[in-house]
């Protein structure tokens, strides 16, 4: 896994050279359909993936993203009206058969459909009219890290060609130079500060919200941490009566819209007596840890999942389990 984090930067720089031309083709077909809205199909941090790229395309193509339960057509037999909409589904093996059925399903139903995976030949591209391919060579730990961040950048460097948003585009190309310096965001501290602890919350907004979706993944598949991702507005509904005194809590705050929201909030619990970190130099109460940041909001965000990986996987050694096999887990997950 610690290897695998290491690869981010040069999986990424291998991606952008390799891949305009696909990217160039699936962008110019999405503005011919000129869909009215998106699907998305993917579990677990492809799933994860999936939820970031719908705030990137909502906020930047201003389009409604949904993400279908591959359990429709699976399990339940059913085809979504898709007629005038684009399906995008991600999964790094792209053998996972409800994926695949309901990525059939959404072409034969009539979206244009894009496969994101790290296997150009799995039955899921064969599925798809357009197939992107992460070449992100092989993954050999449990926990996705590498094609995680990889299907993130494919969604959003298409994103980007088929709005036409140039800074977008930039900011996308220059993703390697902004995750190698990510990569090298020291967390050490909160590894003792988490001695003892067996549950914690991760709090996020916007593109922010997905990245702490997946760290929350994370923590439970590599350390047994009973970790919650929750909206920053979200968590005052009702989850922070169990933030009693000590309770860790990550903030992981972008250079977007959204920072003040995340940051205060982070600050407001870490007043409360909350053990709270956060990744904004907004001042508060909370301890502030340090963050590569890319130069646009939407890009913004995926620095901070490279940086926590680095934190996960050490944590997952200092508590005595092996983060690159995870018990009661394995790499491909084929579910109905």
């Amino acid at each position: 896994m610690r290897r695998e984090i290491n690869e981010i930067p040069g999986v990424i720089a291998t991606f952008l050279d390799k891949s305009g031309t696909v990217l160039d083709a699936a962008a110019a077909a999405l503005r011919e359909r000129d869909p009215n809205v998106i699907a998305t199909v993917a579990r677990g941090s492809s799933d994860h993936a999936c939820a970031y790229l719908k705030y990137a395309a909502e906020l930047t193509l201003g389009l409604p993203v949904a993400s279908i339960g591959p359990s429709i057509a699976s399990i339940y037999g059913k085809d979504i009206k898709l007629g005038r909409g684009a399906a995008i589904a991600v999964s790094q093996s792209g053998k996972s058969p409800d994926i695949v059925g309901m990525a059939q399903s959404a072409r034969r139903s009539g979206a244009l459909s894009i496969a994101i995976t790290n296997t150009a030949g799995s039955p899921l591209a064969e599925a798809s009219d357009f197939t992107i391919d992460l070449l992100a060579g092989a993954e050999k730990s449990v926990a996705a890290t590498k094609t995680f961040v990889a299907s993130v950048v494919a969604g959003l460097a298409l994103i980007a060609r088929w709005s036409g948003d140039a800074a977008l585009l930039a900011a996308v190309n220059d993703l390697p130079e902004a995750l190698e310096k990510a990569v090298h965001c020291d967390w050490s501290e909160m590894i003792g500060a988490l001695d003892g602890h067996n549950a914690l919350y991760v709090l996020g907004r916007g593109p922010g919200f997905a990245i702490a979706n997946e760290a929350a993944l994370k923590f439970k598949e590599t350390c047994n941490i009973q970790a919650e991702s929750y909206s920053a507005a979200e968590v005052m509904h009702g989850p922070v009566a169990i933030v009693t005194r000590g309770y860790p809590v990550l903030g992981l705050a972008a250079r977007d819209a959204a920072e003040t929201s995340v940051a205060e909030m982070t600050h407001k619990l870490a007043g409360q007596g909350a053990l709270a970190f956060l990744t904004s130099s907004l001042p508060g109460a909370a301890k502030a840890l340090p963050f590569a940041a890319t130069g646009h909001s939407i890009t913004d965000p995926l620095a901070l999942i490279v940086s926590f990986y680095g934190l996960v996987e050490a944590l997952s050694r200092h508590r005595g389990f092996n983060p690159d096999l995870p018990p009661a887990l394995k790499k491909v997950t084929e579910t109905v």
